[in-house]
């Protein structure tokens, strides 16, 4: 057995000695302060899965960070991380398994959490200093992304091919190692029945059990 566990451990070097056992992180993404959204709901059901599956569970809510944007290539690559994102950033490093829910905006992820994004994914951290492809810092990490609009899930996927879902996973996520083993995408927000809201929370619950 301890054979195995250190064959585990060298391919993935982020997980613990005891590998039934995961560091998760919940990263909400919506940006309102003033309201709860079904982001939040989504996050609980996951927590709540995660942890009677007996993983740790820590969570970010970007809307309650106060940070400035990033406004030069400069600040990014040589400017300090912001105090307030310290904790963040190094929840992240810490975590096996993210799970990340955001509103679609615009076509896109909200400012608030791509401005977010671009802070904690500083190099050094999560990319090579030197540009490099081959490094990938955050390598052993994985990743579930869920994504809310008001226009239907098929719609998103079919016309707009998903794009705001396929930037985050290829351009933010494959660069800097953390795979992507699920995606959802929760359409018709604003006219969802109760059944089909407890529906997604149950799928949620299921999927933070098993953190895919």
């Amino acid at each position: 057995m301890k054979e195995v566990l250190r064959w585990i451990k060298a391919q993935h070097p982020r997980l613990t000695e005891d590998a039934r056992s995961m560091r998760v992180l919940i990263i909400n993404g919506h940006p309102d302060p003033k309201a709860s959204h079904l982001c939040d709901a989504l996050a609980d059901a996951y927590a709540d899965g995660a942890r009677a599956a007996g993983h740790e569970v820590a969570r970010i809510d970007v809307r309650v960070l106060d940070f400035p944007l990033l406004r030069s290539r400069h600040e990014w690559e040589s400017e300090p991380l912001p105090p307030s994102l310290q904790a963040a950033q190094n929840a992240i490093g810490h975590a096996q398994h993210l799970m990340v829910v955001f509103p679609l905006w615009l076509g896109d992820m909200p400012a608030l959490f791509k401005g977010f994004l671009e802070q904690v994914m500083r190099p050094g951290f999560a990319v090579p200093k030197a540009e490099s492809f081959k490094s990938k810092p955050l390598a052993g990490c994985t990743a579930r992304i869920v994504v809310t609009m008001g226009m239907p899930a098929f719609f998103y996927r079919l016309y707009y091919r998903a794009h705001s879902l396929r930037l985050l996973k290829r351009n933010v996520f494959g660069l800097v190692g953390i795979k992507t083993v699920g995606d959802a995408v929760v359409g018709s927000v604003e006219t969802l029945t109760e059944s089909q809201r407890a529906r997604w929370l149950a799928r949620m619950h299921h999927w933070g059990r098993r953190l895919g």
